[in-house]
This record gives C-alpha cells, sequence and structure tokens, in this order.
C-alpha cells in the first residue's frame, strides 16, 4: 500500500518550561492511499492539535509528519504555502466561503491561484459540479444556498486540486442531521468513486460510522484503533460507541 500521510513520533508542548503541557504525546500511525480515517476523542484530547499539525497551521516540538514523501516539518515560508495549497484539501465546520464570490469562483480559487488557464479550470468545476450535484448552483452566491450545498461547494473546492490528502475538522457540526447525511455520502463518493484519501476529526459516532478506520486520542495518545473491515455501519458505529464508553476510563481497567 502506499503511504500517504506518516506520523512518527510526534509531540506537541504548550507552555513555558515551569508550566508546560503536552497536547500530543509521541504519537506514530500510517495513512495509506484511499483510506478514509476519523480520528476521535473528547475535548482537551490532543485530536485538533494533531490536525493542526498535520494540516500545517501547527507545527511539533519534536517528530516528524510526511506526506507524500515530504517531511512537512523541515518545509518553511514560500515552500510550505506551495506544499499546503497543492498536496493539502481542506474542509471546514463553518464551510470558509468567500461571500462575495459564486459557488463556481469558490470552486476555482485554488486553480487560478496555481494559474491554471481558464479552459482547464473550467472544464475540471464543470466536472467536479456535475459529479457532486451542484452543477445547477455554481452561478449562485454562498447566501442563496442551503447549509448542504454550501459544504458540496466546500468539497468540490477541497478536490478541485487534486491533494494527496483531504483534511476534515467536524465538518458536520455545523448542519442538521439531513445535511451532515448528504456530506456523510458525498465524502463516501469522494473516498470510493474518485479514490480521495479522507482524514477526519469528529466527536460524534454516527459521522465517524462512514470511516474505514478509527483511531481513539486520549490524553494526547492513540488509546484504541479500530477497523471497520466487513462490518455494517451500524455494527461499525455500534463498537465505536463502545469505544467511547472505554474513553471514560482507563482501558486497562476495562479488561
Amino acid at each position: 500500500m502506499e503511504k500517504i500521510l506518516e506520523v512518527k513520533n510526534a509531540e506537541k508542548y504548550y507552555g513555558t518550561k515551569s508550566n508546560l503541557s503536552k497536547a500530543i504525546d509521541n504519537i506514530s500511525f500510517n495513512v495509506n492511499k484511499g483510506e478514509f480515517v476519523g480520528i476521535m476523542g473528547a475535548s482537551g484530547s490532543g485530536k485538533t492539535t494533531l490536525l493542526n499539525c498535520i494540516s500545517t497551521i501547527d507545527r511539533v516540538t519534536s517528530g516528524h509528519i510526511i506526506i507524500n514523501e515530504k517531511d512537512i516539518t523541515k518545509l518553511k515560508g514560500n515552500k510550505l504555502n506551495k506544499f499546503r495549497r497543492e498536496e493539502l484539501g481542506f474542509i471546514f465546520q463553518d464551510f470558509n466561503l468567500l461571500d462575495t464570490l459564486t459557488a463556481y469562483e469558490n470552486i476555482a480559487l485554488a486553480l487560478t491561484i496555481q494559474k491554471i488557464n481558464a479552459k482547464e479550470i473550467d472544464t475540471r468545476v464543470k466536472e467536479i459540479a456535475k459529479k457532486l450535484g451542484i452543477a445547477e448552483i455554481l452561478n449562485k452566491y454562498p447566501y442563496q444556498v442551503s447549509g448542504g450545498q454550501k459544504q458540496r461547494i466546500a468539497s468540490a473546492r477541497a478536490i478541485i486540486t487534486n491533494p494527496k490528502i483531504i483534511l476534515a475538522d467536524e465538518p458536520t457540526g455545523s448542519l442538521d442531521s439531513k445535511s451532515a447525511r448528504q456530506l456523510l455520502e458525498n465524502f463516501e463518493y469522494l473516498n470510493q468513486k474518485m479514490d480521495a484519501t479522507i482524514l477526519m476529526v469528529t466527536h460524534d459516532a454516527f459521522t465517524a460510522s462512514y470511516a474505514n478506520r478509527i483511531l481513539f486520542i486520549k490524553d494526547g495518545k492513540v488509546f484504541n484503533e479500530l477497523i471497520k473491515g466487513n462490518d455494517t455501519r451500524k455494527q461499525f458505529f455500534e463498537k465505536i460507541i463502545e469505544v467511547q464508553t472505554l474513553l471514560g476510563g482507563d482501558l486497562n481497567d476495562v479488561i
């Protein structure tokens, strides 16, 4: 299997020498091409800090994060900006769409920044919009469409540059149940039909059940791992709930 992401002995500290707190505690794991991996954990567990370090928003204190064979902990300045722009796709809880741009322009923006020619941009935007069922709203502005449609626009923007990995931070957090389900089915489509590699942070078991593998983070460490395998989504959901229950105490206390 081709490794898209390698996290090696990652640690992240905050504070001063006299008052240090460890947000990430020696975490190591891999994500292979075409995987849909969820990261779960309680508030303060370190899951968001981990995603921030992988997404280059923050930096690890020690260890290495390697994406597409590039050690991003060694990248700086323009090289880091170029890497972020070309190799990563982002889907945020609050969409982060630009209100002054149409759906078409929001999706096309990343390609425009990469100086792709207008004809190719038009072809790629219309192609991805058709696949995600938003072709009819390309000329509308974000305030003119529903929450579910906004999230599909954001998904199109994330995938349009053919990133090595899509990073999603609580993507269903601000959606109603119908829109959340539509988005997750959209994620399934991106993963299964377009071979997108997705890493998603969520606290919600229903959202997590759409992933193929779940890493549970507790106190900055990997606490447990679940692999969907041949389970139905309902069976996987029930296993996720079981592990969430264990997160209330130490795993060793239960075994």
